[in-house]
């Protein structure tokens, strides 16, 4: 495997819209020809922001942490793969400024869906309970969510497949020169 440089591919959008789905899918595309970290929000929540709640303070600070292991990862030729809501653009917009400092390539990839494809894919009724008032602070509802203004990347993942979203993701890496051209990823 010829060592690429690393870099951040920074999946962003609400629950449900598919960021661990197309971030896995990528990861395992990735793997066979380039190191790769895959940095889940859930898990992140888990082991390294265990304790942080849901204010904008405490999620802004879960972003930058995570923000934080994606540059050492990066720093040495990590292809790193973060999915979290981040649904703030000022922490997004931080992150990916320290990051262009460190001299490492950072990418966003929007994952969109309407609230009604999120509400239908929810199967633990989350959506429901938050527009019912049930769930405080639930992003998209009854907290924000600021889309990214000019990503790298959009994925409608209520419109599109999958397959069709990584396609698209790994032809930007390949552009960006972060990959090895297609023959060698498929």
């Amino acid at each position: 495997m010829q060592q690429r440089p690393g870099f951040i591919l920074w999946f962003t959008g609400m629950s449900g819209a598919g960021k661990s789905t197309l971030s896995t899918a990528v990861a395992r595309q990735l793997s066979p020809v380039q190191r790769v970290e895959l940095l889940d929000g859930d898990e992140v929540r888990t082991y390294l922001s265990r304790g942080l709640g849901f204010s904008r303070a405490d999620r802004e600070e879960n972003v930058r942490r995570i923000g934080y292991v994606a540059r050492v990862l990066a720093k040495h030729e990590v292809g790193v793969i973060t999915a979290a809501i981040s649904p703030y653009k000022s922490s997004r917009d931080e992150v990916r400024a320290l990051a262009t400092q460190a001299g490492i390539p950072f990418l966003e990839c929007y994952v969109q869906a309407s609230l009604d494809a999120l509400i239908a894919r929810d199967v633990k009724g989350l959506y429901k309970k938050a527009l019912a008032g049930e769930i405080p602070h639930f992003t998209g509802v009854s907290d924000p969510y600021e889309p990214p203004e000019s990503p790298e990347i959009t994925v409608r993942s209520d419109a599109e497949t999958v397959e069709a979203g990584v396609e698209r993701i790994l032809d930007t890496l390949r552009d960006r020169g972060l990959l090895a051209p297609a023959a060698s990823a498929a």
